[in-house]
């Protein structure tokens, strides 16, 4: 048995053996990008899951039947993200380039906790958060880390801002008067969720209403105001630039002037919008962002990476490092200077080579390009606001800050309108609750998407209404 498997260790390691998976791959992407196929799976969950319903295999099987396997049943039920009809949820139709990416990092496989398992790794993940503390508007002293996504990025920052409000909290607790954070009603639900994780508890969230979906800054100030004469210690406040609702932005300026007269760290979940600092047109939706002690941002949103890579950002990468107050002697060495060790301010140990993904596809397209993209697709979505605007069965909610924008059909129930409209296959949306009522969420996150895609979106779901 072992010389079998031995042998075919051998053979897969070939380049042979990997243009089989590569090209599945790339036809999936190529055949979605047509718009030939139905966005969605036909079958029924329960049928795909039937698919899988089998023992464990106790012997190997020839890898062409594997790969024809995964063509047959894996990808042929799996959502179609670049299909330019997919119009749902925040993730994205992935750069190519980025995807083949992929399978490098997953080849050399070092593990970057720290920098003696993952030589250029490392250093590889330390410039591209460079490039992008930069961009963000900080200084020398700034630095970051790759995560899983933005909710470990707005945990990790939230849990460096504990260790700022309440030094001895990871060795002795919180006591029995733990502090609160603030942040808008329409935060991702990842800072609730960092609340109850970081022993707060959950009710220590205070939510501040908005204005126009974005958080209210003068009831941001009244809030902390009273809770300053209250007696109450406030954590953090955080702040959304590219809600995932409506994908509003918040005043960073004002915010951001709001926290520093207190003395309070603000942290900007920018997971979605970050990548709006790759756009002239748009960056400027992100001034104050430099306020921010601590940011998080999604590279596989926006900048059209595959999943996943995540970010957190610090304007002092020694709140990072303070945020883990644990000591491994067998993995973290001490150094002179600056940690060179990522490991030391993540949330994980074993952590995978994701970096290479976005240097991969900065290098492939430069910044510029994958701005233009953010511009296109910003456009595009702008198109869809004034194709609703003209539609006499549909209402706007809000005009769009970025590629996000929600609206409604009159006098329908929206929620089953979108059930009926994804389960004929055409195209796929999302929907969403803004002030009680079920809306329909679009977000364009496809370059192949054009203005004749949004049209036959609209004119489908006016089909779907009769």
């Amino acid at each position: 048995m072992i010389e079998r498997v031995l042998a075919e260790l051998e053979a897969d390691a070939t380049e042979r053996a990997g243009v089989e998976f590569v090209r599945i791959a790339a036809s999936f992407m190529a055949e979605n990008g047509t718009g030939a196929p139905a966005v969605s799976p036909l079958p029924t969950p329960e049928a795909i899951a039937h698919t899988f319903e089998e023992p464990i295999p106790r012997t190997g099987r020839p890898l062409a039947d594997v790969v024809a396997r995964i063509q047959r049943d894996v990808l042929s039920n799996s959502m179609r993200l670049s299909h330019p009809m997919y119009l749902g949820h925040q993730v994205s139709a992935p750069l190519a380039s980025a995807v083949w990416a992929e399978s490098v990092a997953s080849a050399a496989n070092n593990s970057l906790a720290v920098r003696e398992m993952s030589p250029a790794g490392t250093a590889l993940e330390q410039r591209v958060i460079r490039w992008c503390v930069e961009l963000a508007g900080y200084g020398d002293r700034a630095g970051g880390t790759f995560t899983s996504g933005g909710t470990e990025a707005t945990f990790t920052a939230l849990l460096a801002a504990r260790a700022a409000a309440v030094p001895d909290a990871w060795q002795s607790g919180l006591g029995a008067d733990p502090p609160v954070i603030v942040c808008g009603e329409h935060a991702h639900y990842a800072v609730t969720r960092a609340a109850g994780e970081l022993g707060l508890g959950m009710s220590r969230a205070i939510l501040v209403p908005s204005r126009g979906w974005r958080m209210d800054a003068g009831a941001l100030e009244s809030i902390l105001d009273e809770l300053a004469r209250s007696g109450r210690r406030v954590m953090a406040v955080a702040a959304t630039a590219g809600s995932t609702a409506t994908g509003s932005f918040d005043d960073l300026e004002e915010v951001g002037r709001i926290c520093e007269s207190r003395g309070i760290w603000l942290h900007v979940d920018a997971a979605h919008g970050a990548s709006a600092l790759l756009s002239a047109r748009h960056r400027p939706r992100l001034r104050g962002l430099e306020h921010a002690r601590s940011i998080a941002w999604d590279p596989h949103k926006m900048m059209l990476v595959p999943l996943s890579a995540g970010m957190v950002l610090a304007r002092d990468e020694r709140d990072l490092d303070l945020a883990f107050a644990q000591r491994a002697p067998y993995l973290f060495h001490a150094s002179e200077g600056r940690n060179p060790d990522q490991g030391t301010r993540s949330f994980q140990c074993s952590r995978r080579f994701d970096a290479l993904k976005v240097w991969t596809a900065l290098q492939r397209y430069g910044a510029d390009g994958i701005g233009a993209l953010y511009d296109h697709l910003c456009d595009l979505t702008m198109e869809l606001y004034r194709v609703v605007q003209e539609h006499p069965a549909f209402e706007a909610i809000h005009e769009p800050e970025s590629n996000i924008f929600c609206f409604r059909a009159k006098d329908v129930d929206n929620g089953r309108l979108r059930e009926r409209y994804n389960s004929s296959g055409a195209g796929w949306i999302t929907s969403t609750l803004l002030a009680g009522e079920r809306v329909l969420r679009v977000t364009v996150m496809n370059p192949r998407t054009t203005t004749r895609h949004v049209r036959e979106l609209v004119d489908g779901l006016a089909r779907a209404i009769n």
